[in-house]
């Protein structure tokens, strides 16, 4: 669901995982035809980079609580 928005509401994104000031700056960017691209690219590429940064928290977090002292 989040890639389709990436794609077509590159702004939008941004506010769903709580980057409000990239949101702005995107709409800014993607209020210019010629904009819309580089925008729709970014926004895909946050959202690699927030899946990442989740699974690696996950990840993390999960092998600190198995550990016992």
């Amino acid at each position: 669901m989040r890639l389709i928005i990436a794609i077509f509401l590159p702004f939008l994104l941004f506010f769903t995982i709580g980057r409000p000031l990239a949101g702005i700056i995107c709409l800014i960017l993607q209020l210019t035809l010629i904009g819309w691209l580089p925008a729709a690219i970014w926004a895909v590429y946050t959202l690699s980079q927030y899946n990442t940064d989740k699974k690696i928290a996950e990840a993390v977090g999960g092998s600190a609580g198995n550990r016992r002292n």
